[in-house]
């Protein structure tokens, strides 16, 4: 049996804190009552609402205790100053009791997708442990790595930012044995100002790299050189390894091909070539792989043996998952769900990986990007090229920002635009048609998640469309 994740002993050494009384924490750490299991710990952060105010719910839904700043009724409790400094000191000593290897990734796309491939990977292996969804800022790194049992062999952590001084401190939290930056775009403008400061912010993975360890790099992008530069200013005694279609890489992407439905991509890592089939479709996915691949291997895993666990992947919900839908007097549809967010260059990748899906009409329900800055009327209006390339048949619009991508757009292409992604329902409901393949794509906080999730409601019967990712089926929603 494995011992407690943290008992109210180990919680006072590392906070400093005082408990109430002794405990153990025998499931995982939670900040939400709702997703809550027995023997949980509650951890009473103060983001949007404070959770102090669900402690009691907390201790009836069977929380061992509770990580707390103020004296609560209802269980055991460690007080302490601050919750989420307190937290922060789990997690480092939770790193240093724990011998895994870890890796930490960060880029403009695709850094979800590379954590979740590496979490795949390293579970086949042993022990793992990675964020759960994109628990990737100021709590979600510490409380991904307070949760890390001590058995872990293998870790991966996803790290991202809105602002400048965001990653540094977390890469220091981690300390990562591999470092990745997956590609620099156009994302975040609004908060880093420029391309130039996206970069200057995502070199910063670099900043906690233990000594002597693997700098991964995008050998295709235009900032290669100034990455290499500063990954090596924070750590001289690093290894820089390259992935990409590059000649020069390290993982070098050797070929892509699709059937519509999935992908298989092969990867020549330092002359071992090896193939891996994705339950997904897009030439940017193939980046991805090589990235995972490469990242893999430095773990004491051979590139073979990476390569079969990785066979099967598909995307997490919301992030590029494909399902058929049965819609009511209609037929079947093909939903492309990569709702969860959205930038320029990922944009062009969803498009370009619906241009290669075989349907009856290919059909894009769009969002606007968020977080773009000065440059959004012009980052909207530059998506019109990608969605003509795409061969798309119609095009559905929301929000303010995207009615510059629909003046770009040729008068010719059927377009439907609403301000709200509510407000567009009615109108793409009465739009589709059997055969069709649709995309769902836009930053979180546009909502076309919600569109995604009344198609699967809607679909006969309800929620049980066949994914193509595999047995937890159109269930699995974002």
């Amino acid at each position: 049996m494995n011992r407690p994740l943290w008992t109210s002993s180990d919680m006072e050494l590392a906070t400093g804190g005082d408990a109430s009384a002794a405990f153990e924490v025998t499931g995982s750490i939670s900040i939400d009552t709702r997703t809550l299991q027995k023997g949980d710990l509650f951890v009473a952060l103060k983001d949007q609402r404070d959770g102090h105010d669900f402690v009691e719910a907390a201790f009836k839904a069977g929380a061992a205790g509770a990580l707390v700043s103020r004296p609560m009724p209802g269980g055991p409790v460690v007080q302490v100053e601050d919750v989420l400094e307190a937290l922060t000191q789990m997690g480092i000593a939770a790193r240093v009791r724990c011998g895994a290897h870890r890796t930490a990734v960060t880029g403009s796309a695709g850094k979800t997708s590379v954590k979740e491939m590496l979490a795949q990977i390293y579970r086949a292996h042993g022990p793992a442990h990675w964020n759960v969804k994109s628990f990737n800022n100021h709590w979600g790194v510490p409380l991904t790595l307070a949760r890390m049992p001590e058995e872990t062999q293998r870790a991966v952590f996803e790290i991202g930012m809105n602002t400048p001084g965001e990653i540094a401190p977390r890469s220091q939290m981690v300390r990562p044995h591999t470092g990745i930056v997956t590609c620099i775009a156009a994302a975040h403008l609004q908060g880093l100002g420029s391309v130039e400061g996206i970069a200057e912010e995502k070199a910063n993975i670099f900043a906690g790299l233990e000594s002597g360890g693997t700098i991964i790099l995008p050998a295709d992008d235009t900032f290669l050189d100034y990455l290499s530069e500063r990954a090596r200013s924070f750590c001289p005694t690093g290894n820089v390894e390259t992935f990409g279609a590059s000649p020069d890489a390290t993982a070098r992407i050797v070929a892509y091909e699709t059937d519509g439905r999935t992908s298989r991509v092969e990867v020549s890592i330092v002359g071992q070539r090896v193939a891996v089939t994705l339950n997904a479709v897009g030439a940017h996915w193939a980046q991805n792989v090589a990235a995972a691949l490469l990242a893999a291997s430095q773990a004491s895993l051979s590139v073979k043996d990476c390569a079969e666990a990785l066979s099967g992947y598909a995307p997490p919900p919301g992030r590029g998952t494909s399902e058929t839908l049965v819609l009511p007097d209609i037929g079947e549809i093909t939903l492309i769900d990569d709702a969860y967010n959205a930038n320029p260059a990922s944009m062009r990748a969803a498009l370009k990986g619906l241009a290669q899906r075989a349907g009856t009409r290919r059909l894009a329900a769009l969002g606007d990007m968020k977080e773009i800055g000065d440059s959004s009327a012009a980052e909207h209006r530059g998506l019109a090229s990608s969605v003509v390339e795409a061969g798309v048949d119609g095009v559905f619009l929301v929000g303010a920002e995207m009615q510059h991508l629909s003046e770009a757009l040729p008068r010719d292409l059927q377009q439907v635009s609403a301000p709200t992604a509510d407000e567009l329902w009615n109108q793409l409901q009465k739009a589709l048609r059997a055969g069709d393949v649709l995309l769902i794509k836009g930053s979180n906080a546009s909502g076309m998640g919600r569109i995604a999730d009344r198609l699967r409601q809607w679909s006969v019967p309800a929620g049980l469309g066949k994914m193509d990712g595999g047995p937890e089926g159109a269930a699995r929603v974002s």
